[in-house]
């Protein structure tokens, strides 16, 4: 089996990696360039490509056939076109045929939260699970869904995308126009703007968290509470209709301690259609490069 290549293309980053299929785990090649996304499309197209050729030069290997790639958003499958990415101008571009036709290769793709599920599946620490979700809660909630070792992308390429939930009607404002979703009200800067607003005060999540655990500070405990309540709710259905083995959650939000506490667990219990919960709660293991990694497994056979 030849090497499998798999690119990141990240909003700020654009991370390219070169596995050799009998030692998935340590890449050959690793090498990342700024997207520099404010240029413009044609521009992080550009990009692409100048990544590629220094990772071919890097390795000595010439350029495959067909290369995996996670993307900031999904390509729809009817329209071949770009759709929900943060990255504004990839939106309604038809970003996998324009690289094709630049390159003159084939590029197999995914949303980088599918990525990251697919590559703690198979490679970090939901290996041997039947069936994976993997959860990001960051800057925004998204999260992706492995079977077997395979990605579910869905009718409409959406699958897993368990952050535009609506949690709350009357909640918060998303960024699609949508309230209350699982994104307005767990994703990081949603958690810090709900301190502020208890507060009058403007801290970091990370210091919120620190302050709810050795300050006692009823609001930043208010806040984590936000979180895991808010958490057990909007999992609860995902593990109703999915019922995953393995829930595997990433981003500096999924950092948080409170969220594999067996009172989190309990919480969890009792939002599901189950008297136990059982499925792993786990932290992720191949930090930022997951993403990478698990693009390259898009076209590992």
């Amino acid at each position: 089996m030849e090497h499998v290549w798999g690119i990141d293309l990240g909003g700020t980053k654009i991370e390219g990696v070169i596995l050799d299929p009998n030692v998935l785990d340590k890449p050959i090649c690793r090498l990342r360039i700024p997207t520099e996304s404010e240029n413009g499309y044609d521009h992080i197209r550009g990009q692409i490509g100048k990544l590629l050729k220094m990772i071919s030069s890097e390795s000595g290997l010439p350029l495959p056939k067909k290369i995996g790639m996670g993307t900031p958003g999904v390509i729809d499958p009817r329209t071949a076109r770009l759709k929900n990415s943060n990255t504004q101008c990839l939106n309604s571009q038809k970003l996998r045929d324009d690289i094709e036709a630049d390159l003159g290769l084939k590029f197999v793709t995914a949303n980088d939260a599918n990525c990251f599920a697919l590559a703690e599946a198979t490679l970090g620490v939901a290996r041997g699970y039947p069936t994976v979700f993997g959860v990001i809660l960051g800057t925004g909630v998204g999260g992706g869904i492995v079977v077997h070792g395979k990605v579910l992308d869905g009718c409409h390429g959406i699958a897993g995308e368990w952050g535009q939930i609506v949690i709350d009607p009357e909640g918060p404002l998303s960024n699609y126009g949508t309230r209350g979703t699982v994104e307005a009200m767990i994703a990081g800067p949603a958690l810090e703007r709900f301190y502020t607003q208890r507060t009058g005060q403007t801290r970091k999540l990370k210091e919120i968290v620190e302050r709810a655990g050795t300050q006692g500070d009823s609001d930043a405990q208010a806040t984590v509470d936000r979180l895991t309540d808010t958490f057990a709710k909007a999992i609860g259905p995902i593990i109703d209709v999915l019922d995953p083995h393995a829930i595997v959650l990433g981003g500096g939000v999924g950092n948080i301690d409170a969220l594999y506490t067996e009172a989190m667990r309990q919480k969890i219990c009792a939002a599901i259609f189950n008297p136990t919960f059982e499925a792993a709660l786990l932290k992720p293991t191949l930090g930022d490069s997951a993403g990478a990694f698990g693009a390259a497994m898009l076209v590992a056979d």
